[in-house]
């Protein structure tokens, strides 16, 4: 699936600080913990705690964030819809990439269990 040039662009520049508040509301306005957050982030860009806290202070794109990330090799397995998107067939990588994130707080969120959200084969 293509997406828009605007729409990369705009994913691209928008800040993981700007992003971030919501996540942490949405998964714990459904029961879940920031840790548990941090577990899913962690296992998607192996950034800790202190590393999350730093791409925040600065303000980080999601083009800087992904461009310093070390992407779990089984990302690949996250499928699905998101916000209108087939994940598996966006072409764009940081759009996909972002997706991926996406989806996965979703699922958090939506109560799956942590073993299914982390896909380890």
């Amino acid at each position: 699936m293509n997406t828009t040039l605007a729409h990369d662009k705009r994913i691209a520049n928008l800040t993981f600080a700007s992003v971030y508040p919501h996540y942490v509301s949405k998964v714990e306005g459904k029961g879940r913990t920031k840790e548990e957050l941090h577990q899913v982030i962690r296992w998607l860009t192996g950034f800790d705690d202190n590393s999350l806290q730093e791409l925040v202070d600065q303000k980080a794109t999601f083009k800087e964030f992904f461009s310093r990330a070390d992407l779990n090799p089984n990302a690949y397995l996250i499928k699905g819809t998101i916000c209108g998107y087939r994940i598996e067939e966006i072409e764009t990588p940081l759009t996909r990439k972002v997706r991926y994130l996406d989806k996965l707080v979703d699922e958090l969120a939506k109560g799956r269990k942590m073993e299914k959200i982390l896909r380890e084969p």
